[in-house]
């Protein structure tokens, strides 16, 4: 806790908060993760000061700048040289219809951890190191327990999004079954899900990919029937579970649980809002499937036609993802290979190769390419002025004689 105090950043801003009548506190996953002996990237300040008089001190201390982020709920972000910290008003809820709060000021530290998720996540800590646990989270973070702070249907009926939050938690922290009585409530609410931005379930379902008990949680998810209503497809647990142990990213691990065809990557993108590039990701990897699909086994000279088909980290994921499946085996030479290559090979002529030779610029030229773009890589991918010199008269044979 000590460490936690003493971060430059965190004592400036406390610095600044001090003031008569006020009482500012560490709250949340910063207390959580430092018990854990972890270090934690995001730190929330909890404050009696109302946001005015938050910006307003900030304003009078040299080295910070307040930042209005969420300023109609009691958040302001102060900027120090350590980074930024998010500094909240005391709240208390005044009416929710399970997506937003309505919320008024408060003073009350005890009310606002009562306010809060889960045992865990409802700890704070005051400037002078004292802790507080209004709720039972200390001894539930020691014996690898997620619980919601009092009754589950009532806090996830605050806000639906905590059904995930749940599930991520106990990847993350839990230890064994999870709670009975909090599971019982998510799967009751289930309905709750479909009512929630496709933005906000897309980022918390990608950390709980990212989770280290992710694989395991994902499975009760789809034992209980909420998975399907995340991702809307089929699930392929063994994949997800291979996906994780090789540490492949949260978008590869999705890739790796829903996607078996260009379409699952299409409708994951409208169901998760995922960005363009994630998007492209599963796209990429549902080519790769289908490029599999059929081949008993892969050999070594195959690697390198692979990898300029799809990439080399993709090609690698891939698989990664499908390693021990019947089919393809992967055979012992293909992996050394794969492993061996560093750089993706490069189709060795270009069309300002034919038109140099004389071929008028038109479709003549994208034929013949591809004509001989097929011979190499059916070849392997040769390289060499000889192998080059080859592709280069096909391609001339394909394009003037189209």
């Amino acid at each position: 806790m000590s460490a936690l105090l003493e971060r430059p950043g965190i004592r400036h801003v406390l610095a600044s908060l001090d003031q008569p009548g006020a009482e500012t506190r560490l709250v949340g996953g910063c207390v959580r993760d430092a018990l854990l002996g972890t270090p934690s990237a995001d730190i929330d300040l909890a404050t009696t000061l109302r946001p005015d008089a938050v910006m307003a001190c900030a304003s009078r201390t040299p080295g910070l700048k307040a930042i209005p982020t969420g300023i109609e709920h009691g958040t302001v972000t102060l900027v120090t040289a350590d980074g930024p910290i998010e500094v909240t008003t005391l709240r208390e809820d005044v009416e929710t219809d399970g997506r937003h709060a309505v919320v008024r000021f408060g003073s009350d530290f005890a009310r606002d951890a009562e306010r809060r998720d889960f045992t865990v996540n409802a700890l704070s800590l005051d400037r002078d190191g004292c802790l507080h646990d209004r709720v039972g989270g200390i001894p539930d973070l020691e014996a690898g327990r997620v619980r919601f702070i009092g009754d589950p249907a009532t806090r996830i009926r605050e806000d639906a999004l905590r059904i995930l939050r749940f599930f991520r938690f106990h990847a993350r922290f839990g230890i064994g079954e999870p709670d009975a009585a909090a599971l019982a409530a998510c799967v009751a609410a289930r309905n709750g899900l479909d009512r929630l931005s496709r933005e906000r379930v897309r980022s918390e379902f990608l950390k709980l990919l990212a989770a280290a008990g992710g694989p395991a949680m994902v499975a009760i998810l789809s034992g209980t029937g909420l998975l399907q209503r995340i991702t809307g497809g089929v699930a392929e647990l063994g994949r997800l579970e291979r996906a994780a142990v090789a540490a492949l990213s949260p978008v590869m691990r999705l890739a790796a649980l829903a996607v078996g065809a260009r379409h699952d990557a299409d409708r994951l993108r409208e169901r998760l809002r995922l960005a363009n590039h994630e998007h492209a990701q599963l796209t990429d990897y549902a080519e790769i499937l289908a490029g599999l699909h059929g081949r008993a086994t892969i050999a070594r000279d195959a690697v390198p036609a692979l990898a300029a088909e799809h990439g080399l980290m993709m090609l690698r994921d891939t698989l990664e993802i499908v390693s021990g499946e019947p089919r393809p085996a992967i055979a012992d030479d293909a992996r050394r290979a794969l492993q061996r290559l560093s750089d993706v090979p490069v189709f060795p002529i270009t069309g300002a190769d034919l038109v140099a030779a004389g071929v008028k610029p038109g479709p003549a030229i994208g034929r013949g390419l591809a004509t001989a773009r097929e011979t190499w890589l059916a070849r392997g991918c040769l390289s060499g002025e000889q192998a080059r010199a080859d592709l280069l008269a096909q391609a001339l044979e394909s394009a003037r004689g189209s």
